[in-house]
């Protein structure tokens, strides 16, 4: 086994080719989940290999690493009397993957589930599943999926050598091989070193029926991958389930009157009762029932007995029973004044002698 198996490091994709003396197991046939969200890529599921043997990597929804990326599914092809291992990665357009019919988009001949327009990536729902409720771009094309699908009735996970998928690269799968390449992200990394890890995963454990098929979850949610189900009624709609609890707007839930609890006025709160104690301070001297008030009224505690409380501070009750006794009182207009006499000299004796005016008794 040691000699059947290498690793040639490749610089092209920070990455290594693994090439192994034994085809890789038929493709299992599984249910694609609806997809929960918009800009979310299928990324099918495939065969790896591993220390103990061939496992499976569940297909999953990856968020898009940039807009207007498309995945290349990686695949194993036939050279030379071994399996190599061709990884995938995104870029603008969608390259050769050996004809392998993964499904789900991935026909054999490029990529059919959906494109990009503009800003937004539009789903084509003769292929691929989606949450309608939610996603609102997509478009049925069945004429296309006709045109590049390779026929694969076999399932067959390999490219070439005996038994394999004969399709050599088209002139487009050529010019997209050239283009500008990006590896897998790190949440497709940590989803393929999770079902490594998994010992279910292993062909030599599972026969060819793998336990999780998908991924429950969409990666880039959590770090590590929930497991998905196998195929049929309950699993599916366990699986469906558990999407549309985790696909619930989580901006929503963290919006949630946490930040108005956190703004309430906290100095209202806490003055509610010296407000309250002082109202009741308030009530009880104005009714008299303060301590710190004397039997007699008007005059308080420690005062001398000249001091007489202001009128501001008695009872409010008091003023109006006097003024229901006695009435509001009346006011009586000043009476205007009287103009000042006018005071006249008497008049004098025609040839008398003048009035006298000098000193008063004397003849």
């Amino acid at each position: 086994m040691a000699l059947l198996v290498t690793l040639i490091p490749v610089s092209s994709h920070a990455s290594v080719f693994i090439s192994v003396g034994f085809a890789p197991p038929p493709l299992p046939v599984y249910m694609q989940p609806p997809c929960p969200e918009p800009g979310l890529m299928w990324t099918p599921g495939y065969w790896a290999y591993g220390p103990d043997g061939y496992y499976w990597v569940p297909g999953a929804w990856v968020p898009a690493p940039y807009m207007g990326a498309l995945w290349t599914p990686g695949y194993w092809g036939w050279a030379t009397g071994l399996y190599v291992w061709h990884p995938g990665y995104w870029g603008r357009h969608v390259g050769y993957y050996g004809g392998v019919n993964y499904g789900f988009g991935y026909m054999g001949i490029g990529f059919v589930g959906g494109r990009w327009h503009g800003r937004d990536f539009e789903y084509n729902t003769a292929v691929m599943r989606v949450n309608r409720t939610v996603i609102r771009n997509t478009y049925v094309d069945r004429t296309i999926v006709n045109r590049r699908t390779v026929v694969n009735n076999r399932r067959v996970a390999f490219s070439g050598g005996p038994g394999g998928i004969n399709h050599p690269p088209t002139a487009g799968e050529r010019m997209a091989e050239r283009d500008q390449h990006m590896a897998r992200t790190s949440f497709q990394a940590q989803h393929a070193n999770a079902a490594r890890a998994d010992r279910t995963s292993y062909f030599n454990v599972n026969h060819g029926r793998p336990n999780n098929l998908v991924a429950a979850r969409p990666l880039g949610r959590n770090m590590n991958a929930a497991p998905g189900g196998r195929q049929g009624s309950q699993g599916q709609q366990r699986q469906f389930n558990q999407q549309r609890q985790f696909n619930q707007p989580q901006q929503r839930q963290f919006n949630q009157p946490q930040q108005r609890q956190f703004n309430q006025p906290q100095q209202r709160q806490l003055n509610q009762p010296q407000q309250r104690q002082f109202n009741q301070q308030r009530q009880a001297d104005r009714v008299g029932q303060n301590p710190t008030y004397q039997s007699r009224p008007g005059r308080m505690a420690g005062q001398p007995s000249g001091y007489r409380q202001s009128p501001q501070s008695r009872p409010a009750t008091q003023y109006r029973q006097a003024q229901q006794q006695h009435g509001a009182p009346q006011y009586r207009q000043a009476p205007q004044s009287r103009p000042a006499p006018e005071y006249r000299s008497a008049p004098r004796e025609r040839g008398g002698p003048p009035p006298d005016r000098g000193q008063k008794g004397r003849k």
